[in-house]
């Protein structure tokens, strides 16, 4: 059973990754799942210097997802090579570091710290952050600057490089082939939608910063259909996001044009998951004799049947 895929120089030994936010920075869920299992694990993000976040409450539960407003809080690329990067060299998996940043030369500048370090594999440029005030959905929604961040990171790196999208855009496509065409190896969405929560008895917001990011369940109908819109438009390969917490759930998006996926918010639930869904797609090809995961990519049958069609009048 063939279940790797390589993007670049980056090897992954299975179609699942872990989301960046989700996972921490690898260690932190080292004795609560099998890192050797996954295809690859996505750190937090990481900006130039460490960073607060955003002031509680910054996470609020809602009937069908997680909005967060974290506000990108890390402890800076320098506390990473210090003190992560050592236990990332150990692990038999592939390390994405996942970058965020309020500017162009911060991007650039926590690339050039990456590119030297061998516990990382590949780079995720995050674009695409709600919320944060600076940088964020500025980035991640003007596909000029888009593409852009992505020439400027792109000559600062040999490292294979990602970037990560937003769904808060009109025509993802066009962000996906603006990164193509400046340099990126894999696009990945989708970030987390703008939402929010009231308190109906304070009539306040329930989250410090009055919006934030959805994630989770919520959100899948409409990451299969960025993806799959992503998918149509570029050649390189596409890395779905949202809502993925089933074997099901991970087969809809690779049939829709995903080469592979990042296992997110579930990671709150059960932190094995990614290991779980890696595990149910290779017996889920088992079982119908499909020799390579990857046959499932883009195997969408798109034409209608319009006898179902005519079921539903």
């Amino acid at each position: 059973m063939k279940t790797d895929l390589h993007i670049g120089t980056l090897h992954l030994r299975n179609r699942v990754l872990t989301a960046s936010g989700t996972f921490g920075y690898g260690d932190e869920c080292r004795d609560v799942a099998d890192l050797t299992k996954l295809g690859g694990i996505i750190t937090k993000s990481l900006s130039l210097k460490p960073r607060d976040g955003n002031p509680p409450p910054r996470i609020v539960e809602t009937a069908s997802g997680m909005l967060n407003s974290i506000g990108l809080a890390n402890i800076g690329v320098h506390r990473f090579l210090q003190e992560k990067a050592p236990f990332l060299r150990t692990v038999e998996t592939a390390v994405v570091a996942n970058v965020a940043a309020s500017s162009v030369a911060e991007y650039c500048a926590v690339v050039e710290l990456l590119d030297g370090e061998e516990a990382v594999d590949a780079i995720e440029i995050n674009v695409s952050c709600p919320n944060v005030r600076e940088g964020g959905l500025q980035f991640g929604t003007d596909c000029a600057l888009t593409g852009e961040i992505t020439r400027e990171v792109r000559a600062r790196t040999a490292k294979p490089l990602i970037v990560k999208l937003t769904p808060n855009v009109t025509h993802v496509a066009e962000f996906a082939r603006a990164v193509e065409a400046a340099g990126a190896d894999a696009v990945s969405l989708i970030n987390t939608l703008i939402g929010m929560a009231v308190n109906v008895h304070t009539r306040k917001p329930m989250l410090s910063s009055v919006t934030g990011g959805l994630s989770g369940p919520a959100i899948k109908p409409v990451a299969l259909a960025k993806v799959y819109e992503a998918a149509r438009a570029v050649t390189i390969p596409v890395i779905g996001i949202g809502g993925i917490a089933t074997v099901t759930d991970a087969l809809e998006f690779l049939i829709v044009g995903a080469s592979a996926v990042q296992v997110g918010t579930i990671n709150f639930v059960d932190p094995a998951a990614g290991t779980r869904i890696a595990d149910g797609l290779a017996a889920f090809c088992a079982e119908r004799g499909i020799g390579d995961v990857g046959e499932l990519v883009g195997s969408l049958d798109a034409r209608t049947d319009v006898s179902i069609l005519h079921s539903w009048l």
